[in-house]
């Protein structure tokens, strides 16, 4: 049976009962504006039949071998794409990976930190500085950090959370105007261009949590609630496995416990709540997945469902593709080739987890990125030539000018999925 948790203080109690009339209109909104933007058609006359301007890029098909893509040159009746804050974590062989990642993700109007913990060498936490230093497009567009006194973590042990925590807690202190936080690995990898997946964010709430989660926590219970572990990393300034104690606790009384996706991507007021909150729950819950096997599958989870501001703003989905054995292990299946056709079909922006490059990763970049080896994606915000195998993104343009292909359909129907009137409500922070 569904219910629905609360917090004991007066300004967290307030209903939001405008929340699903604005959800339900933004289902329909999303489907009408991106039918829009990519199904604008020329008259006999040559005069577009909208109120945006369209070229359609041949150099890019040429040159990338990609489906034409629509650029649009957004008018006044266009919502002004988002921001989105990404940390990209790393360790030890990390440094080049990282970097391919970075430069498939990258936007300028995006924020990006990325992360070697200390089990990687100095010398390739420079070397991977001295790339972002170096780039012509970082350093115009100032928007690619790397951490420089660098965390220990721990597999499995709350330094992975602290990690996490530390990384928003740098991007809000760093930017005021992003509006998702987004969390990766070096072994994950985007699906489509940042384009896509702004264009269809542009059109929906922006205090929706993407956070794959649910309170039937099943085996998890009797072997991550339960057990109590001490993680060195907290204490110790070199790398040591996580023990256990030989005593076993009860699961918690004074909130729920839920789990999911360690990957999740959160809007700057749930991130700001977890780090400067006005209610003591997000520490709280912090204290107690200290002693938690995998504390980034359960963390960000039960803080938001266990907050009444909060519980009704998630979307139970962790905007990744991402397969397991039958039944699961501990770690999922690496990607290759095979898995193209789903992970493509999935609608998710992003994939994990992938070999270091495995070919699976250059097919993503030429058929669904239009990424060159050693280039960033290009986007409507690149105005360079394409000829003679020039580099569009050596020129930029304004940031705020979307080019949104095949991937934006592929992500609108994903979200329309989980927007639904079947799938909306019913997963939301349900108790089971």
């Amino acid at each position: 049976m569904k219910k629905h948790l609360h917090s004991g203080i007066g300004l967290a109690s307030l209903e939001r009962k405008w929340f699903l009339p604005l959800v339900a209109s933004s289902v329909v909104s999303l489907t009408l504006f991106i039918a829009a933007t990519l199904s604008l058609s020329v008259s006999s006359d040559g005069k577009i039949s909208s109120g945006f301007s369209l070229l359609l890029s041949r150099e890019a098909d040429a040159e990338s071998h990609m489906e034409p893509k629509l650029i649009l040159f957004p008018s006044s009746g266009m919502p002004d794409p988002p921001r989105l804050a990404y940390v990209i974590s790393g360790t030890k062989g990390d440094g080049n990976r990282m970097r391919r990642v970075l430069q498939a993700l990258y936007h300028p109007r995006n924020y990006y930190l990325l992360h070697l913990d200390r089990e990687a060498s100095s010398r390739e936490r420079v070397e991977l500085a001295r790339y972002v230093k170096l780039e012509p497009t970082f350093i115009k567009a100032e928007n690619v950090y790397v951490v420089g006194k660098a965390n220990l973590v721990t597999y499995s042990g709350p330094t992975m959370i602290a990690c996490t925590l530390h990384a928003a807690a740098i991007l809000l202190r760093k930017h005021k105007d992003w509006d998702w936080f987004i969390n990766l690995s070096a072994s994950d990898y985007p699906l489509m261009p940042q384009d896509d997946l702004l264009h269809v964010l542009s059109y929906l709430p922006r205090d929706l949590n993407f956070i794959e989660h649910t309170s039937d926590i099943g085996w998890k219970e009797f072997q991550r609630a339960k057990p109590i572990i001490v993680d060195p990393g907290l204490f110790m300034s070199a790398k040591a496995d996580v023990f256990w104690v030989t005593q076993r606790r009860a699961v918690p009384s004074s909130f729920t416990l839920f789990t999911g996706s360690a990957w999740v991507a959160l809007t700057r007021a749930f991130v700001e709540f977890c780090i400067v909150g006005w209610d003591n729950l997000p520490r709280t819950v912090l204290m107690y997945y200290t002693n938690f096997v995998s504390s980034p599958e359960g963390y960000f989870h039960t803080v938001i469902c266990n907050t009444r501001e909060f519980q009704n703003t998630t979307l139970n989905h962790d905007l990744h593709y991402i397969t397991w054995d039958n039944p699961p292990k501990q770690h999922p299946l690496s990607l290759g080739l095979a898995y193209f056709e789903n992970m493509t079909t999935s609608g998710a922006p992003f994939a994990r987890k992938f070999d270091n490059n495995d070919p699976v990763l250059d097919k993503i970049d030429k058929e669904l990125l239009g990424r060159r080896e050693g280039r960033l994606t290009p986007g409507g915000w690149c105005l360079g030539s394409y000829t003679k195998g020039r580099d569009p993104c050596s020129v930029m343009g304004d940031s705020s000018v979307l080019r949104p292909g095949a991937g934006t359909m592929r992500f609108e129907k994903l979200v329309r999925r989980l927007m639904s009137k079947e799938n909306f409500r019913r997963n939301q922070c349900s108790i089971y």
